[in-house]
């Protein structure tokens, strides 16, 4: 029997069909039996189904800026700790 958390890190592979029959099976029964895990796996293909739904939206060019520049700070400051 599968632990949430390993339920968890399969999570993905298992809603994009990526992952092996077996592994699918143990997934499918754990989730069966583990209300936590259903109400996870089910409200993330219902946000998966709104968002595949929507019309891509364009970024305001000031967000798109600021956005941009957190990330390469972001990016600055964890090249530093891995050094």
């Amino acid at each position: 029997m599968l632990t949430c958390k390993e339920f968890l890190l399969e999570l993905n592979e298992f809603l994009d069909e990526t992952v092996d029959q077996e592994l699918r099976q143990r997934l499918e029964a754990h989730v069966t039996e583990c209300p936590n895990c259903f109400v996870i796996c089910d409200t993330t293909k219902r946000t998966i189904r709104v968002f595949k739904g929507m019309e891509p939206q364009a970024i305001p060019s000031d967000v798109h800026s600021r956005l941009m520049r957190a990330l390469d700070k972001k990016m600055a400051s964890q090249s530093k700790t891995t050094s």
